[in-house]
């Protein structure tokens, strides 16, 4: 394994490999949180037999500015053999999580977001623990880990929970449109290489409707017609994942707290929820329940893009 300091720029819009031969990125700060992100990567990397690499970006400006203390480039050299021994203890880690499996180690030039999305245009999947160093509560998740899953070309799984385990079933979010397709396809797949159920959940509410409106109407039927729903939707990926158990689960209820609900009381090992990609605002590209899913799930989240390249493992 070896370490270098580098600066590069990666074009996003070049031709993908399938992610399957792609390496598993994890983004390392020295932080607890991160060290667990490296346990769980690489023991994804074995399920998927590709490659874990580690990334920290070290950010050191260049120029001076109003009140640079000016420690020179002593310090500098310091703070890069700090950082680099960071993320070689978050190699061991992950050698110790998943023997075998072959692991690099990067520290780049620059700033820690923009440097994994560029990671992530030739990575298969990109992970993060849910809070960095400057992480404050388990309920506020990093300024990294939100940035990246709004910017990433490819997945971003977040490691989130106490004890992040393989055990359990994976739940993702289904709304019927695009983005839920993209998270489908991610979530089979990550059910079918662990080998446990798929949790499929749907949700369907009235509070959009007026007070005087919603006793007239015949919540039965309409509960009917979102079974359907999901039935229709389910269809063409039980045919081709017939080996993985899928359980249907529709609610009345608000689509965060019903995935979060689910997770928690299934003990689920993964939660799959679709993003809208890029966009100018953080929170709104996010959307709201990926969002809240990311801040309140009790394991690890997975944040699925709805582009065709990020739609699969």
């Amino acid at each position: 394994m070896g370490t270098r300091l580098t600066s590069h720029v990666d074009d996003p819009d070049a031709k993908r490999p399938r992610p399957e031969s792609l390496p598993v990125v994890v983004g390392i700060d020295g932080s607890s949180s991160a060290i667990e992100a490296a346990r769980w990567a690489a023991r994804e990397a074995a399920r998927r037999r590709t490659t874990l690499q580690l990334i920290s970006a070290f950010g050191w400006p260049e120029t001076r500015h109003l009140g640079d203390p000016g420690f020179g480039g002593h310090y500098r050299e310091t703070m890069l053999k700090g950082t680099r021994a960071e993320v070689s203890a978050a190699a061991e880690a992950a050698a110790e999580a998943a023997p075998g499996v072959e692991i690099s180690e990067l520290v780049v030039d620059g700033f820690p977001v923009p440097q994994l999305a560029a990671a992530s245009s030739r990575a298969g999947l990109v992970v993060l623990g849910d809070r960095g160093l400057g992480g404050f509560t388990t309920l506020l998740v990093g300024s990294v880990a939100i940035g990246l899953a709004a910017r990433a070309v490819c997945p971003v799984v977040v490691v989130r929970g106490e004890r992040p385990s393989d055990a359990g079933p994976v739940v993702v979010g289904i709304d019927g449109s695009q983005i839920s397709e993209a998270a489908l396809a991610f979530a089979f797949e990550a059910a079918a290489t662990r080998k446990v159920p798929l949790i499929a959940v749907h949700t369907w509410t009235d509070y959009v409707l007026d007070a005087a409106v919603a006793p007239l109407l015949d919540w039965d039927a309409i509960e009917a017609d979102e079974h359907r729903l999901l039935a229709e939707r389910l269809a063409g990926w039980i045919g081709k994942y017939p080996d993985v158990e899928v359980r249907r689960v529709v609610l009345r209820d608000r689509p965060a707290h019903a995935l979060i609900e689910q997770a928690t009381v299934t003990a689920a090992q993964l939660v799959v929820v679709g993003s809208h990609g890029r966009g100018g605002m953080v929170g709104l590209v996010l959307g709201s329940v990926s969002h809240a899913v990311l801040h309140h799930s009790p394991c690890p989240v997975a944040v699925v893009r709805t582009d065709p390249s990020a739609a699969a493992l």
